[in-house]
C-alpha cells in the first residue's frame, strides 16, 4: 500500500481552549521503525512507515496533555516491543495496554506490569478472541488490570453482555462501542453499552468520532451518544485520541479537532475534569 502519511505529525494546530492539568490521552498508538519492529504477516492495515515516540511526544505537546495510554495495535501481534520501548523513554508519564497470547504465563505478566502496563487488549476483529474472555480474566486478576476490548461488530456487545458482567475483572468498551452515529441511542448495543456502564461494569472511551460519523466534521451526529454516554456514568467514562488514527477515513481529522468535540460533549469544567484527569488516574493508576 502508498499512501501519505504526512498528516499524523504535520499540524501545528491547538485547541481554541485549554484542557485541565494532568489529561490523560487513554488510546494512542505508535509503530517504530522497520525492520527493528517487523509486522505480523498478512496486517489488517499498513501503518504508518514511522510514528515513533518524538511525534507522540510533539502531538501530547501540541495539545496539551500530560499523560497517556499506549495501546499495542495489532499489526505487531502478542510481540510489544514496539510499546515497551516506546513506554521506556517516554517515562512515567505513560502506561501500557498489552496483546497477550492465550497462554501466557505468570512471570510474562509480571514483567509487563513492572513495564507499566496496565491491562490486556482483545481485538476480535483480528487478534485475540472472545472466546478466551474468561479465562484471560482470571491470568490477569491478580495484577489488578483489566480487559480493553474493541469489537468487530457493535452488535457483539449483545452478545457478550452477561459474560462481562460475570467477569471478576474490570472492562473497558473501545470506542463507544464501534456504534454507528446513525444507529441512534436505541440501537441494542448501545443500550447495551449504557446498561454495563451505568451498573458500572464497564468502562467507555468516548472516542472513535470521526470514523463513528456517517456526516463530515465536525461530526455532530456523534454528540448525542457521547453525550448519553456521558450522562448514564461519568465516572466511568474516559478519553483518547486514537492518534495516529489508522482506522479513519480520509482526510485524516486534525486531532485539535477532535480535542474541541469535548466541549461540546462535556461542557461542564468539572465533569471533564473528572473525564480527562480523575477517572483515568484510578483506572491506570498513576496515583498509585
Amino acid at each position: 500500500m502508498s499512501e501519505d502519511h504526512s498528516p499524523w505529525v504535520a499540524s501545528a494546530k491547538i485547541p481554541s481552549f485549554r484542557l485541565p492539568e494532568m489529561v490523560c490521552d487513554c488510546h494512542a498508538h505508535v509503530f517504530g521503525p522497520r525492520p527493528r519492529y517487523p509486522l505480523i504477516a498478512a496486517p489488517k492495515y499498513e501503518p504508518p512507515p514511522e510514528s515513533w515516540t518524538d511525534a507522540y511526544e510533539k502531538l501530547h505537546a501540541r495539545l496539551g496533555i500530560a499523560r497517556g495510554i499506549l495501546v499495542q495495535p495489532s499489526v505487531y501481534g502478542f510481540d510489544n516491543a514496539c510499546m515497551l520501548d516506546a513506554m521506556k523513554a517516554v517515562g512515567d508519564r505513560v502506561r501500557g495496554v498489552a496483546v497477550v497470547p492465550p497462554d501466557v504465563d505468570e512471570a510474562a505478566l509480571a514483567r509487563l506490569d513492572a513495564a507499566g502496563v496496565r491491562g490486556v487488549r482483545i481485538n476480535s476483529g483480528h487478534g485475540l478472541s472472545l472466546d478466551g474472555l474468561e479465562a484471560l480474566a482470571a491470568r490477569i486478576r491478580p495484577f489488578g488490570w483489566h480487559i480493553q476490548i474493541f469489537v468487530a461488530e457493535a452488535s457483539e456487545l449483545v452478545a457478550i453482555e452477561a459474560r462481562l458482567r460475570a467477569l471478576a475483572v474490570e472492562t473497558v468498551i473501545d470506542h463507544m462501542g464501534r456504534v454507528p452515529a446513525d444507529r441512534g441511542l436505541d440501537d441494542p448495543a448501545f443500550r447495551a453499552l449504557v446498561g454495563l456502564i451505568g451498573d458500572r461494569v464497564s468502562w467507555v472511551k468516548i472516542s472513535w468520532a470521526e470514523t463513528l460519523s456517517v456526516a463530515r466534521a465536525p461530526f455532530a451526529d456523534v454528540d448525542p451518544m457521547a453525550r448519553a454516554l456521558v450522562a448514564a456514568a461519568p465516572d466511568r467514562v474516559i478519553w483518547g485520541t486514537d492518534w495516529p488514527h489508522t482506522s479513519a477515513p480520509r482526510p485524516l481529522p486534525d486531532d485539535a479537532d477532535l480535542v474541541e468535540l469535548l466541549a461540546r460533549w462535556v461542557p461542564d469544567d468539572s465533569l471533564r475534569h473528572r473525564i480527562l484527569v480523575d477517572n483515568p488516574a484510578r483506572l491506570y493508576g498513576f496515583d498509585e
